[in-house]
């Protein structure tokens, strides 16, 4: 069964034309068979995501199931996730919810380039704050809008306690955490692996050379579902520091694979990184370390005087439009 055909697709510069209003609009999209689904294309650093409009309903108006489909990149239109702009939550100080549903149609607790895409996506609606406060299930977080167009996430505190993240490789490190311990993979590959969460899991790899140091495709997914590591299945980053300032990755996303970027995970290397001793924290008021991933640079800040950590990177229109579902 196909997921959708296309109905329509608008120009980027036509984009959003028509909303100027700060008031919630009604979503046109049902998850039937036959029903049109309005959506608008975002990607942070070829991290692209489905965006839909559902400022007036609490829950997604698509399914999983459906969501997975729309991501298919052959027959949909594709998408490492399907990101909801739902209303705010009736407790607690919030401008709205977010929820994600993985091109695999499993649910992540959060996404750092999705909250910037959606930050977006908020402000291309009408929404043009300077700042918002989104709910998610990983908590809190705050995106801001820069002058020059980037968006800055207060992504909060790393969580280092390692049943928290979570693990069962044993903590040796302070905090209870798990800071380079060894692990064998299903394929007898050891690894040293630490353990950071960003609200959601992060096993984070350092290795001397990312082209010849790792079998990505089969490395990759090893880690992801070891189940007896990592209960909740991980997000695995492999690194590789390229300066005290810059730094290299890879990232294989729990359901989704292989991605161009992966903003939690560029947030959890960082903290791993300084911990590690591989880097050394950067000084109140420089702009951070410089992460490369596939898709471009992030640049991220782990501040001292809160603990909290930033991350600062692009998030762009691609192209909006309708479809169908079938």
């Amino acid at each position: 069964m196909r997921a959708v055909s296309f109905l329509t697709f608008l120009p980027m510069a036509n984009a959003f034309s028509s909303r100027s209003t700060h008031r919630p609009v009604s979503s046109s999209l049902s998850a039937e068979i036959g029903d049109s689904i309005k959506f608008a294309k975002y990607e942070g650093l070829g991290n692209d995501f489905i965006l839909i409009d559902d400022r007036d309903k609490a829950s997604p108006s698509l399914t999983p199931d459906q969501s997975e489909r729309l991501c298919n990149r052959n027959f949909c239109i594709g998408g490492d996730g399907v990101i909801f702009a739902l209303k705010a939550p009736e407790e607690g100080d919030y401008d709205f919810t977010m929820r994600i549903y993985n091109s695999d149609g499993s649910e992540p607790e959060m996404c750092g380039n999705g909250i910037r895409c959606f930050a977006q996506f908020l402000k291309d609606l009408g929404e043009d704050a300077e700042s918002y406060r989104i709910n998610t299930l990983a908590g809190p977080i705050i995106p801001v809008m820069n002058p020059d167009g980037t968006i800055t996430v207060d992504m909060g505190e790393p969580i280092l306690d390692g049943p928290t993240v979570p693990t069962t490789l044993a903590p040796n490190s302070e905090h209870n955490s798990v800071l380079e311990q060894t692990h064998t993979d299903k394929n007898g590959k050891e690894w040293k692996i630490s353990l950071v969460s960003m609200g959601n899991p992060h096993a984070i790899i350092f290795v001397d050379d990312l082209e010849t140091d790792i079998d990505f495709e089969v490395d990759g997914p090893a880690l992801e579902g070891d189940t007896g590591a990592f209960p909740a299945k991980t997000n695995v980053e492999f690194v590789q520091v390229l300066s005290p300032t810059h730094l290299k990755m890879k990232v294989w996303e729990r359901g989704a694979g292989p991605t161009l970027a992966c903003g939690t995970g560029t947030c959890a290397l960082v903290v791993a990184a300084i911990r590690a001793g591989k880097i050394p924290r950067s000084a109140p008021g420089k702009e951070g370390v410089r992460v490369t991933l596939p898709g471009g640079d992030l640049f991220i800040e782990w501040r001292e005087e809160n603990n909290k950590i930033y991350m600062s990177g692009p998030a762009t229109l691609s192209f909006q439009g309708t479809a169908s579902m079938k």
